[in-house]
């Protein structure tokens, strides 16, 4: 096969992995979608400082890619300003239990510029070579396994019916085909612009688990709560470590 058949081979099986995630997600009990946050929590938090701002610094200029994160913040900041404007007709009574879809339109948000980067970095391996693609392509596979699955969660949380979590779910997999065809035709101008997408990225990631999601876990103080929010965040940040560990840096 050419690269071009390739990259659109691994990016399309990368979007089918995420998709897979998301459904598995569906089973999930209602009753434990509030605990499951915390494990989205640490997911999105290990994703951002232990991956995406790494990869970020190692591609560009640390000041640059600190401009990015800085930047990216205030974008989703301003974003959800918007979302909270155009809601601010609305005084359900149950807003404690859900937020209007804020964070998970800020999740889709940076879940789609993340799979049009990972598809990106799939175009820029089978380029170098075809089992440097194939080892690359597994290894954000295996990434997105677990942080498809938390993304899914916040979009619950925030209040989206599973049908239509799963339908943006899917839609923002395509961004995974969409980047990697985009990165074999020109990748050499994308790729300066690579650590600003991934500050960007991190900068989405970070915002939601601290501005929308943590704030939550507060409204539940008492100790037993607190331990097992504790646990679980500590889960989604060792879930990303040992894909890290497992597969290694390989992309």
């Amino acid at each position: 096969m050419s690269s071009l058949e390739w990259i659109m081979l691994a990016s399309l099986a990368g979007g089918v992995f995420s998709v897979c995630a998301a459904a598995f997600a569906l089973v999930l009990r209602a009753a434990w979608i509030p605990m499951l946050v915390s494990y989205a929590i640490g997911a999105l938090l290990g994703a951002a400082f232990l991956e995406v701002i790494p990869n970020a610094f190692e591609n560009g200029a640390p000041h640059t890619v600190a401009m990015s994160i800085l930047a990216g913040i205030l974008m989703f900041f301003l974003l959800e300003k918007l979302l909270l404007w155009r809601h601010s007709h609305d005084h359900d009574e149950h807003s404690h239990t859900h937020d209007h879809g804020r964070s998970g339109a800020l999740i889709v948000v940076g879940d789609t510029i993340h799979n049009f980067l990972d598809g990106i970095l799939i175009a820029a391996a089978f380029l170098q070579s075809t089992q440097l693609g194939i080892i690359a392509a597994l290894a954000i596979v295996a990434h997105e396994i677990p942080q498809e699955v938390g993304d899914f969660l916040i979009l619950l949380n925030s209040g989206y019916s599973k049908a239509k979590a799963f339908l943006l779910n899917v839609l923002s997999s395509c961004a995974t085909l969409v980047g990697g065809v985009i990165g074999y035709y020109s990748l050499q101008v994308i790729a300066g612009w690579t650590p600003v997408l991934l500050g960007i990225v991190a900068a989405s990631m970070i915002y939601v688990a601290v501005a929308d999601l943590i704030p939550g876990l507060h409204r539940r103080p008492e100790l037993r709560a607190t331990v097992s929010q504790t646990v679980l965040i500590a889960l989604g940040i060792g879930s990303i470590a040992l894909v890290r560990v497992l597969l290694g840096d390989v992309h």
